[in-house]
């Protein structure tokens, strides 16, 4: 299956680390909610986590848009949960995070780096209906913007045309 933006988010059937339980979490659980997936390699590295806590530090902010908040590499569950206890800042996940060992998951989005088992920094917003609407990837070395993709989210909510450097309040384009 190829990625495309404007066509059906490639579905999935995960088992994720959801409230300190191991529960399977499916696309489909979401239907009627945007959804942001956002891949990160590795657990235990160090641009990872200062990702997740940001992430997870706005789930409320994506929240407020009507938006759930997914977190996915190739670790395993117990692997999340390992990090999870472990690290400091990561003790309060507030969202899913899924544990993609078969890669399924990270080869449908087209994140894995199949020579190391492991994704690049992959950010997916799908729509309500289940349509990729946004995608981003980031090397291993570069962290994202949680504010970048929020902003994105605001643009693509207001279902106009936005400019360059918009922000949500400001007038969208008219034709």
């Amino acid at each position: 299956m190829s990625l495309q933006v404007g066509a059906p988010a490639p579905c999935f059937d995960c088992e994720a680390l959801v409230d300190g339980e191991f529960k399977q979490v499916k696309l489909g659980d979401y239907k009627g909610k945007w959804v942001l997936l956002y891949f990160y390699p590795l657990d235990f590295t160090f641009v990872c986590p200062t990702e997740i806590v940001a992430f997870n530090n706005a789930v409320e902010d994506f929240a407020a848009r009507n938006c759930c908040v997914l977190a996915a590499s190739t670790d395993s569950v117990f692997s999340h949960l390992g990090w999870t206890t472990s690290h400091p800042e990561l003790r309060n996940m507030r969202h899913p995070m899924l544990g993609d060992t078969s890669h399924a998951l990270s080869k449908a989005y087209g994140v894995l780096l199949e020579e190391k088992g492991i994704t690049l920094r992959g950010t997916f917003l799908i729509d309500p209906d289940g349509v990729l609407q946004w995608a981003s990837i980031n090397p291993l070395n570069v962290g994202r913007s949680v504010g970048e993709t929020l902003r994105v989210l605001d643009a693509l909510q207001t279902g106009g045309l936005t400019p360059c450097e918009w922000k949500a309040g400001q007038e969208t384009l008219k034709v």
